[in-house]
């Protein structure tokens, strides 16, 4: 059988198809769970919030089964400026028009007022929600069972699946839900095709996701990154990146720099190490800090940057 031919795609009756959101409060683990799904890093991870900031397409294709398009949201939170605004703006539309919502939460008790929020929003959308119990590798049976117990107190979901998105624990069993509910019919995307993030959009995140990591916690917030060049070398398997972290104050500036480049140097090196495993070639990393002032405030800023409130 020809997976990627168009007869597969078109005449196949038996294979499903459609997209599948992922919603849920900062840090529950959204992106780490799309990312072993998918078997690699599309969406970038640390234990800050607002981590992920934009819709990230993940499509994942199956030949026995079909095609889920994955939807990653920024964690839903309360919007403290025009960033957080798009951000929640984003989650709200990425609900819109989907055929299946994963809701994920923590297995904590008592459940979180924001959870309760979010229910009463999901309680208002006529498809299927599957409430996806992360990190249940933290917990003891008995504590797994009492939060079960209490989620599935709050509204009748479509499916319940616990599981771990580090270990995999679990996750084969929400596929298996996750197709099961999805109509039948053609594929959106090619086969080979596995994101709608380009090189650079994926450069960017990779260097702020090292950022996040070395950087104290009231900065990160505060950064966005551009890449202004990204050139491959002729006849030779090197790219060079020029890349700027921007944030918004000029003190933030000397932290991200760090004592002699310090700072700057590490966030770079291990950048580095990252995309050059993802592109699969030398990397040339160049990144420079700049200062904008209340970026996150600017709406041309914001724009410039890729953050705009009518993403479909």
């Amino acid at each position: 059988m020809d997976f990627t031919s168009d007869l597969l795609m078109t005449q196949n009756n038996n294979l499903k198809s459609g997209f599948v959101t992922m919603v849920g409060r900062p840090n529950v683990g959204k992106s780490t769970l799309l990312n072993y799904i998918m078997g690699q890093k599309l969406a970038i991870t640390s234990n800050k919030p607002q981590t992920t900031r934009k819709k990230i397409r993940a499509v994942l294709t199956e030949e026995e089964k079909g095609q889920i398009v994955f939807l990653d949201t920024p964690g839903i939170h309360k919007s403290k400026s025009k960033l957080g605004n798009y951000m929640s703006q984003i989650v709200k539309n990425a609900v819109a028009d989907v055929d299946v919502v994963i809701w994920l939460v923590e297995p904590k008790l008592p459940i979180h007022k924001e959870d309760k929020e979010i229910v009463k929003a999901l309680e208002n959308i006529d498809k299927p929600v599957i409430l996806g119990v992360n990190k249940i590798d933290m917990v003891k049976k008995d504590v797994l069972k009492d939060v079960l117990d209490a989620y599935q107190n709050l509204a009748p979901f479509a499916d319940v699946y616990p599981f771990s998105a580090r270990s995999g624990k679990g996750i084969q069993q929400l596929m298996d839900a996750i197709f099961d509910r999805l109509p039948y019919g053609p594929f959106y995307y090619d086969p080979e095709e596995y994101t709608d993030q380009t090189e650079r959009q994926l450069v960017c995140e990779i260097i702020r996701e090292k950022s996040l990591h070395a950087l104290r916690d009231e900065i990160p917030h505060g950064i966005a990154v551009t890449v202004e060049s990204m050139k491959e070398r002729k006849n030779k398997p090197i790219v060079d990146i020029e890349a700027t972290i921007i944030c918004e104050k000029d003190s933030h500036k000397g932290i991200i720099i760090g004592k002699g480049g310090a700072m700057l140097k590490k966030i770079g090196s291990n950048a580095r190490f990252e995309i050059e495993r993802m592109l699969d070639m030398k990397a040339n990393l160049q990144i420079h800090v700049k200062v904008k002032k209340d970026w996150r405030d600017n709406i041309g800023v914001l724009k410039s940057l890729g953050y705009t409130e009518d993403e479909e």
